[in-house]
């Protein structure tokens, strides 16, 4: 499962081992940290390494308990009435037989009567299911859900109970190395230190005065995917210092990829377009000729 994570992966090498561990001794794990810092991705990767099946579930108000567990065939209903054979079983019930992982995303968006049905499974490894019976768990099911804490709009409370069932792994932004990294790996052909400007930009956002919530690393992905497409438009070269008539140009990309992921703070009385226009110039490298024509400061 490691091997299969670092392959895919780059970095979180502690929160891989720990992720392991936690499911090789039979426990289920809730992943919490902001969105874009791999979660998903280092599930997928721990999964096929361990050669089990992924249930992929997307956490909101909609999902409630039947389209988490399954339903009966209304149509067949009528003419067979309810049967095993005619039960359409949801994700939780594929999990539950294939014993596969359950990934539960946004797992503080879901209504509270379907936390209790997974609250169920987690005390008793064991599904009641209405007309259906009791569904089992195959041995290697678990059950893995992530949320995203800082968020409040559209969330609900999590019950302690729930955190009393599963292990918590947090999850923070990666290093600036290893989000460089990331983008270099999938624009392999663009400037490296464009590619290290747009990292240290997205980055940027997470600590400005003005932001109340800034960029992941996709961020800085779609900065470089958009400034290449764009300067091969404009013919202009991509580079860590960009040439004066060329500025524009990673202006405009930060502007396309930033500033929908950016909030700003109650009360700032500026717009997104100034904060990720001005984090943009600022991340530009020091231009060496602009350094003092004095020589050393210490010397007179």
């Amino acid at each position: 499962m490691i091997d299969a994570s670092h392959a895919r992966v780059v970095g979180r090498e502690r929160e891989s081992e720990v992720i392991a561990a936690a499911l090789a001794a039979g426990r289920s794990i809730l992943l919490e940290g902001p969105p874009g810092t791999g979660k998903t991705t280092l599930l997928r990767a721990l999964a096929e390494g361990a050669g089990v099946g992924l249930e992929l579930v997307e956490g909101n108000a909609e999902l409630s308990p039947a389209r988490l567990v399954g339903h009966h065939d209304p149509s067949r209903v009528l003419t067979e009435d309810y049967r095993p054979e005619n039960f359409v079983p949801g994700p939780l019930v594929r999990a539950l037989t294939s014993g596969a992982l359950l990934y539960v995303e946004e797992l503080n968006r879901v209504p509270e009567e379907t936390l209790n049905v997974l609250l169920g499974v987690l005390s008793e490894r064991r599904l009641h299911v209405p007309r259906l019976g009791v569904v089992d768990a195959a041995p290697s099911f678990r059950l893995v859900a992530a949320m995203n804490p800082s968020d409040a709009v559209g969330t609900g409370r999590i019950t302690p109970a729930l955190y009393d069932r599963s292990c918590r792994v947090g999850f923070a932004h990666q290093s600036a190395d290893e989000e460089t990294a990331i983008v270099r790996r999938d624009h392999d052909v663009v400037d490296a230190a464009f590619v290290e400007r747009a990292v240290r930009a997205t980055r940027s956002t997470r600590e400005h005065p003005d932001l109340r919530l800034g960029s992941s690393v996709r961020g800085a992905l779609d900065l470089v995917a958009v400034a290449e497409s764009l300067a091969e438009v404009r013919a202009v070269a991509l580079a860590g210092r960009l040439a004066p008539a060329a500025e524009t140009t990673g202006t405009d990309a930060a502007l396309a990829a930033l500033s929908g992921r950016v909030q700003l703070l109650e009360g700032s009385t500026r717009t997104v377009e100034d904060v990720v226009a001005e984090l943009w110039a600022a991340s530009a490298p020091v231009d060496p000729s602009a350094s003092s024509e004095d020589g050393d400061p210490g010397k007179a």
